[in-house]
């Protein structure tokens, strides 16, 4: 069986689109969605449309709560509370009452077994939804992303966790276990960054995403399995048409163009972290 398995689409509608069309010319069984279906982009309603539709499992990611404005009760990450109450107004006036509640009711994680792996799936940690584990992290660190919670399906360690959140992919070995990040269809993004070393941005501000290849369902070891990153360019210039309808347009523009974080705080705030551990 081949599962796609993509992530933080953010109301970008052409790259989703673009992905889905991809998807459907690999021949794969299943889709699965690892949230952040919505915000940054003005397609929110599209987008939950066609994760619905396309998707058999969906997880929930941080954005996808910002639909219920008492998650931003106080600043977080240094983004004024004014602000963040604009986008929680301008995110709702996007999406039906509908989608709203699919997004809030949607699960925090989902676990399978393929070709003798257990696999937990969920959008940055096991514990919740916006934990930072980055690819210069400890090994120790990110051992915690294998262990069970009172949010995962099973009180097991699991073999393989797939998780999304960062918005650039990457796959790590440890302790027998892998370690996948399957990075962004709508918000690409690359934060080590120099004008000198930089190949072309297109490298970047592509779609991206993951397809495993195994026995579903097998918790014996025997059959084959396989991961394979998938990097799939889109028409940016078709997504910004309506740029003029975004609550932040140049923040949304630069990123897409420029595969820039537009709050690139939260990532030196993570770094500072790891350099004084």
């Amino acid at each position: 069986m081949r599962i796609a398995v993509i992530s933080d689409i953010h109301g970008n509608l052409e790259a989703l689109k673009t992905t889905l069309k991809d998807i459907q010319k690999r021949s794969i069984d299943k889709i699965f969605c690892l949230g952040d279906i919505v915000e940054k982009g003005c397609h929110a309603e599209e987008c939950v449309k066609l994760v619905k539709e396309n998707c058999e499992v969906v997880v929930q990611g941080n954005c996808d709560v910002d639909t219920d404005p008492s998650v931003y009760q106080v600043s977080k990450h240094n983004i004024p509370v004014e602000l963040m109450h604009k986008r929680v107004h301008w995110l709702n006036s996007l999406l039906s009452e509908e989608s709203k509640k699919y997004l809030l009711d949607l699960p925090f994680s989902y676990e399978f077994y393929m070709s003798g792996s257990l696999i937990r799936m969920f959008h940055a940690s096991p514990k919740k939804k916006e934990a930072v584990i980055i690819n210069e992290d400890t090994y120790e660190n990110k051992y915690q992303m294998f262990e069970p919670s009172e949010n995962t399906m099973s009180d097991k360690v699991a073999d393989i966790v797939i998780y999304g959140h960062l918005h650039a992919p990457f796959m790590n070995k440890m302790y027998n276990k892998t370690l996948i990040n399957v990075g962004s269809v709508g918000n690409s993004f690359n934060v080590v960054r120099d004008e000198e070393k930089d190949s072309n941005v297109l490298e970047t501000t592509a779609s991206y995403y993951v397809i495993l290849e195994g026995e579903y369902g097998a918790k014996e070891y025997g059959a084959d399995f396989s991961f394979e990153f998938v990097r799939v360019p889109y028409d940016i210039d078709k997504e910004l048409e309506d740029l003029d309808k975004n609550i932040e347009p140049e923040a949304y523009e630069k990123e897409l163009r420029e595969g820039r974080y537009r709050n690139m705080s939260k990532i030196l705030e993570k770094k500072q972290e790891l350099e004084n551990s």
